[in-house]
């Protein structure tokens, strides 16, 4: 960010000053001195709060109640808004993080990170301790030796949530400030974690009993990529009850979920009108009836813990929108076998917080081209994924972080 020139930065300041003085004046009933004590002008404890909320509605999240008073006078106060809305404004970045789900994992996801990231090694190393306890197998260790291990569920589920919180963690240490998660299916965890409703210990061991539950379910279950419309999709699992929709990805990209003879059985029938499927490397039939088993024991396992409304706005793939309603062990229950509605709650982010970048938060690009096609393309959102793949190393992640920091970039994007 360029510094401005000190004329600007007056008259910035200034601007802050004189809106400042307006609103003191409002609540104490009497033009106001620049210099002197705000609480020796009559200021009282319920005006600051409310004078609080009058700055977090004209200029955002730049002070806390406590500056207030640790700038006592308008002049430092007005100083200190000016300052943080200048470093604010010249950004113009609206970041919101997707995170990706099972499926994205491979052998040394993130390696290259780890080894030359100090930021990033640090937050792994935080999750995987909080996993240990429960896996009591190291997740780095596993990633730095190139294990296929990694693509078995138990392992898959707890091994995506650390590089996921890690690499979010990584880019809020850098200064990105996501206005709104999203998750898709295992990645509503790190999701939920980053938003504040979960700590990273309890969704450490929630993600580590999830996959130990789900590995040990009976083989025999599969998943499928389609391209039909959820209509059409409904239509097709009607007569299969052991089939489900696992996931809406757009208008025409339906995964289902199920016994694999039932859908063998829908692969034929759509062979006959031209329609081409796609079988997923998966090892059970997530989002679908098989996963019922696994509910009841998951279930006495969340419920004891608290969980707790987000801070930052979650976009929920449960319901399709944003989640207004806190995240209790219902949630997380239903999750299991609940259809991922991508699409839908990526629709509405994209419409309700109007952001400039939408990061994929993941260990490879999965739904990034989606978020493209939904974003309108070039008059749309930035959509970057943190990680491009096996190869991405520290200097990718720079590369990232200066383009959701960069104030050209967010420039050119405002004009387009």
């Amino acid at each position: 960010m360029q510094d401005q020139p000190p004329r600007a930065q007056d008259d910035f300041a200034v601007a802050h000053r004189e809106w400042l003085s307006e609103r003191v004046a409002h609540y104490i009933g009497r033009p106001v001195e620049e210099t002197v004590s705000l609480a020796e002008e009559g200021l009282d404890s319920v005006a600051a709060l409310s004078l609080y909320g009058d700055i977090e509605e004209e200029f955002g999240p730049i002070v806390e109640p406590d500056d207030i008073w640790a700038y006592p006078t308008v002049r430092q106060l007005a100083g200190l808004l000016a300052m943080r809305d200048v470093d604010q404004g010249e950004s113009r970045i609206r970041a919101a993080f997707v995170f990706t789900g099972q499926g994205s994992q491979h052998p040394g996801m993130t390696s290259g990170l780890y080894l030359n990231s100090t930021g990033y090694r640090a937050f792994l190393d935080e999750a995987d301790a909080a996993i240990m306890p429960w896996t009591k197998r190291s997740v780095v260790k596993l990633i730095l030796a190139d294990d296929p291990a990694v693509h078995r569920t138990a392992l898959t589920q707890p091994a995506l949530f650390a590089v996921e919180y890690a690499l979010a963690r990584t880019l809020e240490e850098a200064g990105v400030r996501p206005v709104a998660v999203l998750g898709h299916g295992i990645g509503e965890f790190a999701a939920a974690t980053v938003a504040g409703a979960l700590t990273l210990a309890d969704a450490a061991k929630l993600v580590s009993m999830r996959g130990a539950f789900m590995q040990y379910l009976p083989p025999g279950g599969g998943m499928m990529a389609v391209c039909v419309t959820p209509y059409e999709a409904a239509e097709l699992v009607a007569a299969e009850p052991a089939v489900g929709i696992s996931a809406i990805n757009a208008a025409k990209a339906i995964v289902l979920s199920g016994d694999r003879a039932a859908l063998e059985r829908i692969e034929a029938r759509l062979a006959e009108r031209g329609i081409r499927c796609r079988h997923l490397a998966v090892s059970h039939a997530f989002h679908s009836p098989l996963m019922a088993p696994v509910v009841p024991k998951f279930e006495a396992i969340v419920r004891r813990m608290p969980g707790g409304a987000a801070r930052v706005p979650f976009y929920s793939t449960v319901y399709g929108r944003l989640a207004t309603e806190p995240l209790y062990a219902p949630y997380w229950t239903e999750q299991i076998t609940a259809p991922v509605r991508f699409a839908d709650a990526a629709r509405s982010l994209l419409a309700q917080q109007a952001p400039t970048h939408v990061v994929e938060i993941g260990p490879q690009a999965v739904l990034t081209p989606y978020l493209r096609r939904m974003g309108g393309g070039p008059r749309g959102p930035v959509c970057l994924p943190v990680c491009q793949g096996p190869a991405s190393d520290a200097v990718d992640l720079a590369g990232v972080i200066s383009a959701l920091d960069a104030g050209p970039l967010a420039a050119a994007l405002s004009g387009a």
